[in-house]
């Protein structure tokens, strides 16, 4: 009986990458984030290195983006969550929320 990881044609597996992540939508962007580095790495080869990391894993594989899944399987791929910044509304919400409460404060003194 075939193993449980033999059960996907991709290598590596799907299930495997997806523990790697947080969520199938980050595997999508940084899987092909790191796909275009290498595509850029490999046709840059003749002008000189540069800036441009190469592969982390060695793989058989000519396809960046399955190069890419090896590093991401392997743990060469890391990524980090920054925080959003606030639109121009959500700064004027929130500045008003600060005034109201500036102001509320204010009223109680006043009353004292």
């Amino acid at each position: 009986m075939a193993e449980e990881s033999d059960l996907s044609m991709m290598k590596p597996p799907i299930e495997d990458l997806l523990e790697a992540v947080d969520s199938k939508f980050t595997l999508v962007t940084i899987s092909a984030r790191r796909a275009r580095q290498i595509n850029a790495y490999f046709s840059r080869l003749g002008d000189g290195i540069g800036s441009i990391v190469p592969p982390q894993v060695d793989s058989i594989s000519k396809k960046s983006l399955t190069v890419a899944f090896e590093e991401i399987a392997a743990g060469k791929i890391t990524y980090s969550r920054t925080e959003p910044k606030p639109t121009d509304q959500e700064q004027e919400v929130e500045l008003a929320q600060e005034f109201l409460e500036t102001r509320d404060d204010l009223e109680v003194e006043a009353d004292e």
